[in-house]
């Protein structure tokens, strides 16, 4: 029922920008607090952004300033658009919900991957 599918990735020289995008369906996307994490190679998942349904954002210390997170309510749609892009940005991105007490729900996408190089 729940589909994530996440575009837009791709190879990047390092100062580049990239648009992601998160194609949601079977959430009642509106009402649900969105959220973008990524996973480097041997690394653990970690929030990069996250936007509320009221549309208030927060991002993780290590992309403020470079990355803004959005919504198109009217499409289903979350983005991330990231902008000055370094190597240690490279992951595979993935987009997910917020279910209950602060914990995304365990519903995860192929991911998109971004590759920065130097």
């Amino acid at each position: 029922q729940v589909q994530l599918v996440e575009s837009g990735g791709g190879l990047v020289q390092a100062g580049g920008s990239l648009r992601l995008s998160c194609a949601a369906s079977g959430i009642i996307f509106s009402t649900k607090t969105m959220t973008w994490y990524r996973q480097a190679p041997g690394k653990q998942r970690e929030l990069v952004a996250q936007i509320t349904s009221g549309g208030s954002t927060d991002y993780a210390d290590s992309v403020k300033g470079r990355f803004t997170i959005s919504r198109d309510n009217a499409k289903n749609t979350l983005y991330l658009q990231m902008n000055s892009l370094k190597s240690e940005d490279t992951a595979v991105y993935y987009c997910n919900y917020v279910r209950m007490w602060g914990q995304v729900s365990g519903y995860w996408g192929q991911g998109t991957q971004v590759t920065v190089s130097s």
